[in-house]
């Protein structure tokens, strides 16, 4: 385990990010913070004094309390296919209600296949997590993966799920944009980031605000 942002994450790219078209496609459980949060591109933020119908709103995914046999999971379909290098298991705000432990397994499936149908394969053994702290890990080289499952053991908030790697390129005949972050561009260096980072030029779509 790496206590401070190891190099995998500053070359390599967020493969879980939601802006880039990452999705959570199913879960046994979400009741108290949808899955989808935990994919969101922004730093988790905790808001005093803000609820929702099931509880305390928090900025991650977060499940029940299990009273029975078992482990929470959460099935996600990465932004493109590509080869892992590396993850962060970010559960800050979750001071209580943290999972003390994660691991990880991978597929390779069609874009739309059932999550249900896909042949799993390990890719992080069971690490422990501490509550509100960042936690990155180096993943061993499994070949192309497409779809990641996320197990808590045995249940608990993950504020941020963050899947560093390479993403495969389009193999058509087509044009595409080799500066896209989604096909592995990057910024690797500038002279002025006051206003906002200058990864951001890379994102999909148009901006947003001025600091988008």
């Amino acid at each position: 385990m790496h206590t401070t942002e190891p190099d995998f994450a500053r070359r390599y790219v967020n493969l879980a990010d939601a802006g880039l078209g990452a999705k959570a496609l199913a879960c046994s459980d979400d009741f108290f913070a949808a899955m989808g949060r935990m994919l969101d591109p922004a730093e988790p933020v905790f808001v005093p004094g803000r609820y929702d119908d099931h509880g305390k709103w928090m900025d991650g995914w977060e499940s029940r309390r299990k009273r029975q046999a078992g482990h929470d999971w959460c099935v996600v379909r990465l932004a493109s296919p590509g080869r892992l290098h590396g993850v962060e298991l970010d559960t800050r705000h979750f001071t209580g209600n943290y999972p003390p432990s994660v691991s990880l397994e991978c597929g390779l499936a069609a874009a739309e296949a059932d999550p249900a149908a896909i042949h799993w394969q390990p890719l992080l053994g069971a690490v422990p997590l501490q509550g509100n702290g960042r936690h990155w890990f180096d993943l061993s080289d499994v070949g192309e993966v497409s779809h990641v499952r996320v197990n808590l053991h045995p249940d608990g908030g993950l504020a941020r799920l963050r899947l560093y790697g390479q993403p495969q390129l389009p193999t058509s005949d087509a044009q595409f944009d080799l500066a896209a972050a989604q096909f592995g561009g990057r910024v690797v260096a500038c002279n002025n980031e006051h206003f906002g980072p200058a990864s951001r030029l890379l994102r999909p779509g148009r901006g947003t605000h001025m600091g988008d």
